[in-house]
């Protein structure tokens, strides 16, 4: 028998008042995630090296109250437009990613979007209410990038 299964996804838009550049590098520092991304504790590249295609990127994280480890797979990497990665939210199959592209000189259009395959238990949740907590905290998270990326620029810690 086959399991049944449904994808949601959520895309969060933001304008980061940084190049192109700047935005890529500060997004590949994995050890910075945890300035906004809330649920990341501590994270880094398993092996160290560069955010590449096939890397794994290890996370200590905080959900629901429970500190636990979790790791994602790279599976795009294409500087510096857009970065993607594999890996479960919970019971399910989830992806997600970023894109960026360059506004006028010193701007950039920022998007993350995140898709789960809601399978097994969490097909009890609705997927109406799992999609909209998903959608708060990406929005969160684009928030802290922006915030996090400007703050750099203007301490003049961020200019390529």
């Amino acid at each position: 028998m086959t399991q049944r299964h449904s994808t949601i996804r959520t895309e969060s838009r933001i304008i980061v008042a940084a190049s192109i550049d700047t935005v890529w590098a500060y997004l590949c520092d994995v050890g910075r995630w945890a300035e906004w991304a809330p649920t990341v504790l501590e994270c880094r590249i398993r092996g160290g090296g560069p955010l590449a295609p096939g890397a794994w990127v290890d996370q200590r994280a905080r959900d629901l109250g429970v500190d636990h480890r979790r790791s994602e797979r790279v599976t795009a990497v294409d500087e510096p437009n857009a970065m993607a990665f594999a890996g479960t939210m919970g019971t399910s199959v989830a992806r997600w990613g970023m894109e960026f592209v360059p506004v006028g000189t010193v701007g950039t259009a920022a998007m993350m979007w995140v898709e789960v395959d809601i399978a097994n238990i969490m097909r009890v949740y609705p997927a109406r209410a799992l999609q909209a907590q998903i959608q708060r905290v990406s929005d969160r998270e684009m928030t802290g990038i922006r915030a996090a990326v400007e703050a750099d620029v203007q301490a003049g810690a961020g200019s390529p």
